[in-house]
């Protein structure tokens, strides 16, 4: 399943859709210190790129975890890493999770993702988020099964007929949503792919580009030029609160770039 966001009806369609591959997790810091700029991309290329999450599995459990790069392998070592990406990005992140409610593991949130999938990519891309936001914005651990469907049932109340909770945690409890998180981290192994986020953007008849890591927004723009030469933005933020109603909820790093 992609999702995709409409062209203005005033805007021609420059050129066949740019497809990309989205590599995340809902508990990778980086992944929510690039929404800014992969909400910006999709923002003013409306119509005109369609995307497909694949969750990564960043945390299967403590016991057999390492991250060399960053040197962790245990809980409280997250936090420091979660509080370098803030830092170092300026999107908020509530590292504090790691020394008071440390999650243990990202399968629970990834596969109740999968399960949202099953129902709509709007689903999926509206739920993603707000997991994000439970996270990294309020500190709830989202490796427990009741505050991921605490989490659905909020979704729920603020946008009727968007999910059904009762179904989501049918699929997460029958398999079906782990069936399809195991397709993913097959696409994982099989595509050697090690950090998250990473994008991987092809056009037929084009050579795939991939961006691997945390990337300022020109690199994602240049990206877009190698797979498109031709491609140009249709818009851009037309100033806070128009960007801010169009995606309904925003940290104030997202105006900032969207502003830039």
């Amino acid at each position: 399943m992609s999702s995709t966001v409409r062209p203005p009806e005033d805007q021609p369609q420059q050129e066949s859709l740019i497809e990309i591959e989205y590599y995340t997790d809902p508990l990778c810091c980086w992944s929510w210190a690039f929404e800014p700029q992969w909400r910006r991309l999709r923002y003013e290329y409306q119509g005109l790129i369609k995307w497909k999450y694949r969750m990564g599995g960043l945390l299967a459990n403590w016991n057999n975890f390492s991250d060399p790069l960053y040197s962790v392998n245990r809980p409280l070592q997250m936090g420091a890493v979660w509080l370098e990406a803030h830092q170092l990005t300026g999107q908020p992140i509530h590292n504090r999770i790691w020394g008071d409610d440390p999650p243990s593991s990202s399968y629970p949130a990834c596969i109740a993702v999968k399960c949202t999938a099953l129902q709509s990519t709007d689903a999926q891309e509206a739920y993603l988020r707000h997991l994000r936001e439970a996270v990294m914005l309020q500190g709830q651990n989202i490796a427990k099964e009741a505050v991921l469907f605490d989490v659905a049932n909020e979704l729920a109340f603020r946008q009727p007929g968007l999910l059904d909770v009762e179904q989501l945690e049918q699929d997460y409890r029958n398999g079906k949503g782990q069936e399809a998180f195991r397709e993913d981290l097959y696409k994982v192994r099989f595509g050697n792919i090690s950090r998250f986020p990473t994008l991987i953007l092809r056009k037929q008849g084009r050579h795939a580009f991939m961006i691997v890591g945390y990337r300022p927004y020109h690199v994602l723009q240049d990206a877009l030029r190698q797979v498109a030469p031709g491609l140009r933005p249709v818009q851009e933020a037309d100033g806070a609160a128009v960007y801010r109603n169009f995606w309904g909820s925003t940290t104030e790093r997202e105006i900032e770039e969207a502003l830039t």
